[in-house]
């Protein structure tokens, strides 16, 4: 380095400033966060005029990797299209240096050196490296990921706070979950998840070029929020044995399991399922800046055979005896959709893509699922990437009934075309209620267009169903509060000219959202004679006593009828799933909300059940209100007893926040409640006194 008197101080890197045009201020006002094709400014700051070009010229060294592997020489003109360039304008004692990045560079961690030269070429001093994180710019024309509208991008980027739909097709309800993508130090978690993927840790220049792609970053992510390949973060589990972990009904938002698996150097996480796979995957795609949406499909086919029907199969007892890897119905599935070009593919496939990050099959070789266009899927365009078979019949499988006989005899019962892909929920951009999108995935069931779709899938439509005969059989229940006795009817009608002899059996089983069988709770058989234009009804009457020990977590009964009539060999199947209503808990909050004041929240709850319930634990959190923080209950809560604990916090945030609270305990988990609170960022009382 030739010898002259130092010249540069120091680079102002404009933080708040550039985080504000950037649309980063949230995530962080102290480190510069800023979106790809749009410029931004620093300052040179000098100890002395720079003497004029062409005695010196300035230079922009960029950096990008976690160990610099990939270096870039910025130019000081727009003479490359799609390359990074600068302009500077000299004032005094300081030099503005306005950076413009190409609208598909790739996204990470950037580090900066700003070079002196003499006219020669000489190194005469370089400023100490800086870092800057360049994020997807959904409000640039020229990025693959622009959304041209204010109001979506304000739900797909900017909102920590969603809504998770759960339930059953015929009852649906809500869980909010933060997604906190503008908390402290998520999006350093979200570039760490992608630093430790297979394809980064195996060749990092290469994953570099890479990440220019929403559809290569959107994969990466949807294989490493679930650990069953690699260094992912969240372990998958289903069988109701969490004791070694947290149990996934827990969890009220993703950043505590973000934290939880970067400060346990990128141990995975314990436990998750469908909607908590969804939420770490929708918090991770926000916080790089890809609009991305939360998705539930009810009664959403799990095809392991790969030909697009669910097969059940029962003994003449409605035992399930299906071997090997079974088919299954979903009371529900969630994954993401994601807003995109898809430059690799035919035109007419940009737009919302799935993206499915619960571990179900794998694709090349991982355990990941898109991005798959929705387009593409109810068009029945299967042969387009990525995983659109599977997404085709997750939401368009037949549901096909078999009853298997002692001697091995297969009947088929009966086959549905209607009840698979149903109600495809996610929440409004225009407020906390649901919106339906299943015409974006689905042309309507039955037309003839529909059809059309079906046959270039290159699926067999399926003969309609026998005719039922004169039986006709239908399930109704009375409201089933979890904790509570109640009935189910089975009704069965005669609308033929004579009286008809059969035999019913009715089932009431315990299971989970993804069918699996936890335990039966109630078998009854009945002999029957149905009067002709008449209708039989059988009342199940399910208590407590029966259900209370085996019920999942996720509080769902299935009840299935078989009616088979004597002499005949024609048969009738019906299921139905019964949520069990869950008690509310109850959030007061006392004070004003400003940022920085203490506020208490008191949460109230009372035992429904007939039991005591014991190890209660309360979990709050909320994104710009309070980190995550558990609060236990002392003793046993008896039937009926209210509990009610509070506790104190100092939002950090000012807008609209929500503060979201989960209830567990030993024999009744997956309790919610949620309070909105207005924050803001001064007192309106000028005279009043702030808190210390």
């Amino acid at each position: 380095m030739a010898s002259h008197n130092a010249l540069l101080s120091g680079v102002d890197l404009q933080c708040y400033e550039n985080n504000h045009a950037h649309r980063t201020e949230e995530m962080d006002m102290e480190q510069l966060l800023v979106r790809r094709g749009q410029p931004f400014s620093v300052v040179l700051q000098c100890t002395d005029h720079i003497p004029r070009l062409p005695d010196h010229q300035l230079n922009l060294i960029l950096h990008l990797g976690k160990n610099n592997e990939v270096v870039l020489k910025v130019s000081d003109s727009e003479q490359d299209h799609g390359k990074w360039w600068f302009s500077q304008r000299n004032a005094q004692g300081e030099v503005m240096l306005t950076l413009h990045s190409p609208a598909d560079a790739p996204v990470g961690l950037y580090s900066m050196t700003v070079v002196l030269l003499s006219a020669d070429g000489q190194l005469l001093e370089q400023t100490k490296s800086q870092t800057f994180y360049l994020l997807f710019n959904p409000w640039c024309k020229d990025d693959s990921v622009y959304l041209p509208s204010e109001e979506l991008l304000q739900e797909y980027i900017l909102n920590e706070n969603g809504i998770l739909y759960q339930g059953s097709w015929d009852d649906i309800t809500t869980v909010p979950w933060n997604f906190g993508q503008f908390e402290k130090d998520v999006v350093d978690i979200c570039f760490e998840v992608l630093d430790n993927s297979p394809a980064a840790l195996k060749n990092s220049e290469m994953d570099i070029a890479n990440r220019g792609s929403p559809v290569y970053v959107s994969r990466t992510i949807t294989a490493m929020v679930n650990a069953n390949d690699d260094r992912g973060v969240v372990s998958g589990r289903w069988d109701g044995e969490y004791s070694d972990g947290v149990a996934p009904t827990r969890w009220t938002g993703s950043v505590p399991i973000l934290r939880r698996w970067s400060e346990g150097g990128g141990q995975r996480v314990r436990y998750g399922q469908c909607w908590v796979f969804t939420g770490v995957a929708c918090t991770v795609l926000r916080c790089l800046g890809i609009p991305t949406r939360c998705i539930t499909n009810y009664s959403s086919a799990h095809d392991t055979d790969a030909n697009i029907s669910v097969d059940y199969l029962f003994n003449d007892q409605l035992e399930n005896v299906s071997e090997g890897r079974k088919d299954s119905i979903w009371n529900y599935h969630c994954w993401v959709e994601s807003w995109m070009k898809r430059d690799d593919l035919p035109e007419g496939f940009d737009g919302w893509q799935v993206l499915d990050p619960t571990p179900l099959e794998r694709s090349d070789g991982v355990f990941c699922c898109g991005p798959c266009p929705v387009h593409a899927v109810k068009e029945g365009e299967v042969g387009l990437k990525y995983d659109t078979p599977f997404v085709f019949s997750e939401v368009n499988a037949d549901l096909i009934f078999w009853i298997v006989h002692p001697d091995g005899e297969r009947i088929q019962v009966s086959q549905n075309s209607k009840v698979i892909g149903r109600n495809i929920s996610t929440k409004s951009v225009y407020g906390d209620f649901r919106e339906d999108i299943t015409a974006n995935y689905k042309h309507p069931e039955g037309s003839m267009k529909e059809r059309e779709v079906y046959k270039k899938a290159g699926r067999q439509v399926g003969q309609k169903n026998k005719d039922p005969g004169q039986l006709k059989l239908f399930i109704k229940h009375a409201p089933a509060i979890h904790g509570t006795d109640f009935d189910v009817i089975i009704e069965v009608y005669n609308s033929g000219r004579e009286d008809t002899d059969a035999q019913l059996t009715v089932t009431s089983n315990a299971i989970t959202y993804n069918s699996i069988h936890r335990g039966e709770c109630q078998r009854k058989t009945t002999s029957l004679t149905v009067q002709a234009h008449k209708a039989h009804k059988e009342v199940l009457r399910l208590q407590y006593d029966h259900y209370g020990a085996c019920v999942s977590e996720h509080h769902m009964i299935r009840v299935t009828a078989l009616l088979q009539l004597t002499n005949q060999d024609n048969i009738i199947l019906q299921e139905i799933n019964i949520p069990l209503k869950m008690p509310a808990l109850h959030i007061k909050i006392i004070g004003k909300a400003i940022v920085s004041h203490k506020l208490t929240a008191h949460i109230s709850f009372t035992n429904p059940l007939p039991v005591s319930l014991q190890g209660g634990v309360f979990t709050v959190e909320g994104a710009g209100l309070t980190e995550a923080i558990e609060i236990k209950t002392h003793g046993k809560i008896e039937p009926g007893q209210a509990v009610t604990v509070k506790f104190s916090f100092k939002p950090t945030r000012a807008g609209l926040r929500k503060l979201l609270v989960d209830f567990d305990s030993d024999r009744l988990r997956d309790v919610k409640g949620e309070a909105t609170v207005i924050v803001r960022t001064k007192m309106q009382n000028r005279n009043a006194v702030p808190e210390i």
